[in-house]
């Protein structure tokens, strides 16, 4: 099972890493976008919101791909993961959806991979220096 758990960290690690990256570097062309969702991604990029989530995106890949605070990093990139999809789903007509698809997916398989880690948050009514904990 660690193996397993090594590949999926190195499958959602390094695309993060690596189209992190490329939001400050341009290494891989983007083909331009049309319509709501150019003009969406170019609002993003003038205001400088995409260099922010890149900058998640290489944090967060990074730390999944070495394995130091995966459980939290896969918490910070689920959000990401859930606006690539609505972004391809809602402003790009479903084109481009399959790497979403593929990086939610895999977050998903982690976080279950990493549930124990997760329990004690889950825990209601849980207070700090409390004697029942």
């Amino acid at each position: 099972m660690k193996i397993i758990t090594i590949i999926l960290r190195v499958l959602l690690g390094a695309p993060f890493l690596i189209f992190g990256l490329n939001k400050f570097f341009g290494f891989i062309e983007m083909p331009p976008m049309e319509g709501e969702a150019g003009q969406f991604m170019g609002l993003l990029f003038q205001s400088g919101y995409l260099h922010v989530v890149g900058l998640v995106e290489v944090v967060c890949g990074a730390l999944i791909l070495v394995g130091l605070f995966t459980p939290l990093a896969l918490v910070v990139l689920m959000p990401v993961c859930i606006n690539i999809l609505l972004f391809h789903l809602l402003l790009a007509g479903g084109s481009g959806i399959e790497l979403g698809l593929i990086l939610t997916i895999l977050n998903v398989v982690l976080m279950v991979l990493y549930l124990p880690r997760y329990l004690p948050l889950l825990k209601p009514f849980s207070l700090p220096h409390s004697k029942k904990d």
